[in-house]
């Protein structure tokens, strides 16, 4: 098992993306640059979490902690839009969230 692997901040970005892509499976044509959001920020998250944990350094660690928090703050609003737009009902629109929510609180106190 790889360094990341073992964190929970990554196993509930997993379940994000997991959640992320039932909706980009829902998500009627018309809407691509949302679902194109919806992909890359999602991803980023991982990604982010994955590259941040393999660095050395504690400054580089945050930077890409940091830009993980972000990532998973613009899906948090995409899930709104989509939410106002009707492309989700407000349980998946609050599972997601709550999801988020998580996982920003533990990026928070990893970027310190």
């Amino acid at each position: 098992m790889l360094d990341h692997e073992k964190l929970d901040v990554y196993q509930r970005s997993i379940e994000f993306f997991a959640l992320a892509v039932r909706i980009l499976e829902k998500v009627p044509k018309g809407n691509s640059v949302l679902k194109d959001q919806l992909n890359r920020a999602s991803l980023s998250i991982l990604l982010n979490i994955a590259e941040g944990t393999g660095k050395t350094s504690q400054k580089d660690k945050q930077r890409f902690y940091a830009t993980a928090r972000g990532s998973a703050m613009e899906c948090g609003a995409i899930l709104d839009a989509c939410k106002i737009l009707g492309l989700i009902k407000e349980p998946v629109h609050d599972e997601g969230k709550n999801l988020l929510t998580r996982i920003v609180s533990m990026l928070t106190k990893m970027c310190r």
